[in-house]
């Protein structure tokens, strides 16, 4: 395999958990921004994310807290 598709490869897998992240996130109902914001913040627990929705905290405090 070449170094060029070891990179594709490798953006391929970051854009699918990105994408998983985002999906786990609306589904937690986060607004969209709010969503598309931790997505890429790879470092953010989505666990955790997902938990203050459950707790019922509003999406725009969620993401406050979180960043």
């Amino acid at each position: 395999m070449s170094t060029t598709q070891v990179q594709q490869q490798t953006q391929s897998e970051i854009e699918e958990v990105l994408r998983w992240r985002f999906d786990e996130l609306v589904r937690a109902n986060y607004t969209v921004e709010d969503a598309v914001d931790i997505a890429a913040h790879v470092e953010i627990d989505l666990h955790e994310a997902i938990a203050l929705r459950d707790q019922g905290c509003p999406s725009a405090t969620a993401v406050r807290i979180l960043l």
